[in-house]
């Protein structure tokens, strides 16, 4: 297989599992309370990681004392973010909440030019507000979405843009794999005694068992190391498409797998966006990232 043939094929397996995990959160969220689902995924796939970097990369998980810090400070913030898409995705539909998501780059350009005061050129600025005007298209209450869910999914975007932004300004460790094991185990072991007030009704279903798998091995594990073979052997603005091909994905799926119904507010307001996000991406490729994408 040729590297180009290989390239396509890890590019396709990260729009795939990263638009997939949508759905995946739907089904786990079902009938496995929300945080409880969020923090075990993380430990789980924080412990998986961990044994990749010790016994298949023959890395270490030592790290000085400030990159330990950063990493716990981001893995609070990234599971955090997640696990709102646990709760919200029980009323929003999860083409939906993918498109709100999407807005995760927008965000970071406005932390970019607000906090880090940085100076960006005008398509992106335009980008940016076109973007936000089709999340404002998006955040109506209709098709049973909840106003209350939708709030979730942008304080996710928001706190999902917080830790992006902080793991590029903050000391990280040189190993990806290493930070991201750590930042998931942080986020996971942070939740957990959280989650274990909700267990007092605890039957969760085959499906939503499946649907917890799948987050764990597939969504934080193959999808992670794709992307991560991806950066260091494909162009940053080829990769930086799963950005807004991912929310392409997760509304097929949406469809094809729980019914939902495609609404022209739902087209016109994913139109807006992943035009906007295809432009910031293209003109600003966002910053090489750890746990954010292991993630999804």
């Amino acid at each position: 297989m040729s590297k180009q043939t290989k390239v396509w094929v890890a590019l396709a397996t990260v729009y795939v599992i990263w638009g997939s995990t949508y759905l995946g959160i739907a089904y786990a969220g079902e009938t496995i309370p929300p945080l409880f689902a969020a923090s075990t995924r993380f430990i789980a796939a924080g412990a998986l990681m961990s044994v990749i970097v010790l016994r298949l990369r023959r890395g270490t998980l030592r790290m000085p004392r400030r990159e330990l810090l950063s990493c716990a400070l981001i893995g609070c913030l990234l599971p955090g973010a997640n696990s709102m898409l646990f709760f919200a995705e029980r009323t929003v539909p999860t083409g939906l909440a993918s498109l709100i998501i999407a807005s995760v780059p927008l965000w970071m350009m406005v932390l970019r030019l607000g906090v880090g005061r940085e100076r960006l050129p005008w398509p992106v600025l335009a980008g940016v507000g076109v973007g936000f005007a089709g999340v404002a298209v998006l955040a109506q209450p209709s098709g049973g979405a909840k106003a209350w869910g939708i709030a979730l999914c942008i304080i996710s975007a928001l706190l999902w843009s917080t830790g992006s932004f902080l793991s590029s300004h903050l000391p990280m460790p040189v190993d990806p794999f290493a930070a991201t094991a750590v930042e998931m185990l942080a986020g996971g072991f942070v939740l957990l005694p959280i989650s274990l007030f909700t267990l007092h009704r605890f039957s969760p279903s085959a499906t939503s068992i499946l649907g917890w798998i799948y987050l764990v091995a597939v969504g934080s594990i193959i999808g992670y190391t794709a992307y991560v073979w991806l950066l260091k052997n494909a162009p940053l603005g080829l990769v930086s498409t799963y950005a807004y091909v991912n929310p392409v994905v997760a509304i097929t799926l949406g469809v094809l797998f729980r019914s939902e119904h495609l609404t022209w507010r739902l087209l016109i307001g994913a139109a807006i966006v992943v035009v906007a996000v295809a432009t910031v991406v293209s003109r600003e490729p966002p910053v090489t990232a750890h746990a954010e994408e292991a993630v999804r």
